[in-house]
């Protein structure tokens, strides 16, 4: 089987989907070798990383880079083609992963990764061009692709009701996994937290945006330290994302912003270090698809307190203390809980780390690879009408 893979969000600025696609490409050229894989350093007009690396960071015996663009124009020019599959030398699979779905292969079977539908819920929680584009590639997927890969169940379900006429029987579920599947080392403090000693600070990880509610943590945290909670730090790790340059304005209005450290996007040797030493890993999001960071903590045995909304209560289950993500005096009271409770953190430590484990890069990729061979045994969903003049 040839199998075309978009690798496009691969960069060094990676996010969720990002880390999906790259663990996944490395996992799928480890579980079946005996494929040939094309990664695809970008892919369609959506989204366009003018630094995502020149050089193929596969290696595998039968496994190329695909074409390199240099310009979006460039890459837009050549994905929206009419001739794309023989420019892509007929792949058996083309698998999307950054939201964008080709509309005119006509023999390759399409694989489109369902990340999430957060952006149909709530439009503040994004910007309008986000949010259009990604809705433009999930309709386009719903009608032109052959199969779905949904990260959760939450999304699959979420999936089915706005598409009923989209076959079940084609919306997989492959859970993503931890990015750090090297042997855990100790990692290596950021330089901002230098000041603060392991083991004494609240963490909370992910883009700066709306959708991830950090305010209302900041609201929490303030209520906390309010009621004599001990002083730990709160640590943000997320770049900043769209809607809210305001945030540390926000801080200062809750009088907390000398007790909370924003760290901006860190590398994967900070990150680990955070996990590693956080007090307890808190993750307030109102939506998400999968939830990395939940998974990530628990990997390195952070207590972890979790919103109980969307998919989150798949990736946390009973290891996980679950949260309304708009009960404020919840996650104060939460904080203030496990603060004075020693014991109870322990124990919720060592069920992270049992939880972790279920998630596997290698069992995620040969249920993907089952898929790509399901697909390629049935019939296209849709294949375009020849034009007129057309043979």
């Amino acid at each position: 089987m040839h199998i075309g893979f978009d690798v496009s969000q691969t960069g060094a600025g990676k996010a969720g989907c990002g880390y999906f696609a790259d663990a996944m490409a490395h996992a799928l050229v480890d579980v079946a070798p005996e494929h040939s894989y094309a990664f695809y350093p970008s892919f369609g007009d959506f989204y366009f990383d003018a630094k995502i690396p020149a050089r193929n960071p596969y290696p595998g015996r039968a496994v190329h880079y695909g074409p390199h663009f240099l310009t979006r124009e460039s890459a837009a020019a050549f994905w929206n083609a009419a001739q794309l599959e023989q420019a892509l030398h007929h792949p058996d699979i083309i698998h999307a992963n950054n939201f964008w779905c080709p509309t005119q292969v006509q023999h390759s079977r399409v694989v489109y990764t369902l990340h999430d539908l957060g952006f149909t819920i709530q439009p503040g929680w994004t910007t309008e061009a986000n949010r259009v584009g990604c809705f433009d590639g999930v309709v386009r997927a719903a009608a032109y692709a052959d199969w779905i890969i949904s990260v959760s169940d939450a999304s699959r379900r979420h999936f089915l009701e706005m598409f009923p006429f989209f076959p079940k029987h084609r919306v997989a579920v492959v859970h993503p996994c931890s990015r750090f599947r090297e042997p855990l080392g100790a990692g290596v403090a950021p330089k901002s937290m230098a000041h603060v000693e392991p083991g004494s600070f609240w963490l909370s990880v992910g883009t700066i945006e709306p959708r991830k509610n950090q305010i209302r943590l900041a609201e929490a945290y303030a209520a906390y330290l309010r009621a004599g909670g001990p002083g730990m730090p709160l640590v943000f790790a997320g770049g900043e994302g769209w809607l809210m340059n305001d945030f540390n304005n926000q801080l200062d209005r809750l009088g907390i912003a000398s007790n909370v450290i924003c760290t901006g996007y860190v590398p994967d040797e900070n990150l680990a270090w955070l996990y590693r030493n956080c007090y307890a890993n808190l993750y307030p999001s109102l939506f998400e698809g999968f939830g990395l960071p939940i998974l990530e903590g628990m990997q390195f045995g952070a207590p972890t307190i979790s919103s109980n909304s969307s998919s989150l209560p798949e990736v946390g289950g009973d290891a996980a203390l679950l949260l309304d993500p708009e009960a404020t005096e919840a996650w104060t009271a939460a904080m203030l809980m496990l603060a004075r409770d020693r014991t109870k953190r322990e124990r919720m430590s060592a069920a992270a780390t049992a939880r972790s484990a279920l998630f596997d890069w290698s069992s995620s990729a040969r249920k993907l690879a089952a898929v790509y061979q399901a697909a390629l045994a049935q019939p296209k969903r849709w294949i375009q009408p020849c034009t007129r003049g057309q043979s």
